[in-house]
């Protein structure tokens, strides 16, 4: 699976654990919208910027452990040339 792929299912599942997390069941139902039509609504929109939230957060920090692995590489290097290392 490409890495692409990967971090879109990650995604769906962060999103849908959300989701189940904000069920109003877990709250005695106390904060049912009067209409069904726009609780529907609210949830399929929230569970589609879910999922974009928790795809762009999988990239940035994927970006982040990248920089840091580099920045880490690029200090051993000047570490062993000071070090007179060939």
């Amino acid at each position: 699976m490409s890495q692409r792929a990967m971090d879109w299912v990650m995604a769906v599942v962060g999103s849908i654990v959300s989701f189940a997390l904000s069920w109003p069941f877990w709250r005695d139902f106390e904060y049912w919208a009067e209409s069904e039509t726009m609780w529907i609504v609210y949830f399929v929109v929230g569970f589609g910027f879910a999922v974009y939230v928790f795809y762009v957060f999988i990239a940035c920090l994927r970006t982040l452990f990248q920089h840091a692995a580099i920045e880490q590489s690029d200090a051993i290097k000047a570490a062993r040339d000071r070090a007179g290392e060939p």
